[in-house]
């Protein structure tokens, strides 16, 4: 859970370390991710945690995980333990805490969900439907993180808008599409303050690649530092849409900030860049000229970036509440390797 404290001025909401209120109101913020069998995004739930920490206060920030999580975030801040399908406990934190702010993380990712769908049901959509009725029932909001994986092989690829057929063939990108669909249900049947950004593929230098089909894009940058040899697992002229982890925080952030009235839909779509594996090696190529790449295709991985965007278009974010990317793919690799790469092997080649 990610807790925030904070108060408004307006249409702008700043961070207090005082007696927060919106209209009068207590307002605190919660964000729920997972660990141990629970597959979430680990480097924006882990990237996410310790910036809202530092933007609204470490006391004001409370994590919850059914497994102790890394030493630096564990004592960043508070830590409450607790399971995305224990329906009771949940309730109890939101009680207990005071919870106004809702941000739910919990999902199996995509080559990960196929092979154990049964968990990833369980995870990704009776977990969704416990934090909806909580929100519904206390007067939350709530944001919902969804993805590229939301669309299919039917969607229109290049690029892609934010309503169109979607069609998923992945038990992740069907639960994301259940959880957009709730949310707008909700919204309008309840008055429930539901927020959802479908993310491109996130790049973070914070984590290890986990079980996502994008995380090849990560996977480069650590293979080129430690071994100079990278394997993908994607076909060279695979285009996907992509984001760096910074972007992906602020606009994270600027969506739920977002005053009411500027929002068009419940459900956007996000970008920064597309690529494919052969135009991000070429351009780690041009840090480290050295670097050897070779492709084994994962049948299964590119079965599921066949299905999915090669672009997003996201005029509607840009237009509603002023989306605005900083990194492209250039500022990306250079970031991304002076993060990972400050030793001998970029030492060398620079």
């Amino acid at each position: 859970y990610l807790l925030c404290a904070k108060k408004k001025r307006g249409n702008i909401i700043h961070s207090t370390c005082g007696n927060p209120v919106l209209n009068n109101q207590p307002l605190k913020c919660s964000l729920k991710g997972g660990g141990g069998l629970v597959e979430l995004h680990l480097p924006v739930f882990k990237c996410n945690i310790l910036f809202h920490r530092k933007r609204f206060g470490n006391n004001n920030v409370i994590l919850s995980d059914i497994r102790k999580p890394p030493s630096h975030i564990f004592h960043s801040g508070p830590f409450i333990y607790s399971d995305i399908l224990d329906y009771k406990n949940l309730r109890e934190i939101v009680v207990n805490n005071r919870i106004t702010w809702l941000v739910h993380y919990s999902a199996l990712l995509s080559a990960v969900g196929e092979s154990n769908v049964a968990l990833a049901r369980d995870v990704n959509i009776t977990g969704l439907h416990n934090v909806l009725d909580i929100a519904a029932e206390h007067g939350l909001r709530l944001f919902v993180p969804s993805t590229i994986g939301a669309f299919g092989p039917t969607s229109p690829r290049n690029p892609t808008p934010d309503l169109c057929v979607q069609r998923p063939r992945t038990i992740y990108g069907v639960s994301k599409v259940h959880a957009e669909l709730m949310g707008e249900y909700y919204h309008h049947r309840y008055g429930l303050d539901f927020r959802c950004l479908r993310y491109p593929g996130i790049i973070s230098a914070d984590s290890q690649p986990g079980g996502g089909t994008t995380d090849y894009a990560v996977a480069i940058f650590h293979d080129a530092v430690k071994t100079g040899k990278f394997e993908c697992n994607l076909k060279p002229d695979t285009r996907l849409p992509m984001m760096y982890i910074d972007d992906c925080l602020r606009a994270t952030v600027e969506m739920m900030e977002a005053p009411a009235d500027t929002l068009s839909m419940r459900t956007y779509n996000i970008n920064a860049m597309s690529f494919s594996p052969e135009e991000l090696a070429q351009e780690v190529q041009k840090q480290l000229p050295d670097l050897e790449v070779t492709y084994d295709i994962d049948q299964v991985r590119q079965a599921i970036a066949d299905s999915w965007p090669m672009n997003f278009d996201d005029s509607n974010a840009r237009n509603d509440w002023g989306w605005k990317h900083d990194y492209d793919l250039p500022e990306l690799v250079q970031t991304m390797l002076n993060y990972i790469g400050s030793d001998s092997r970029i030492a060398k080649a620079n």
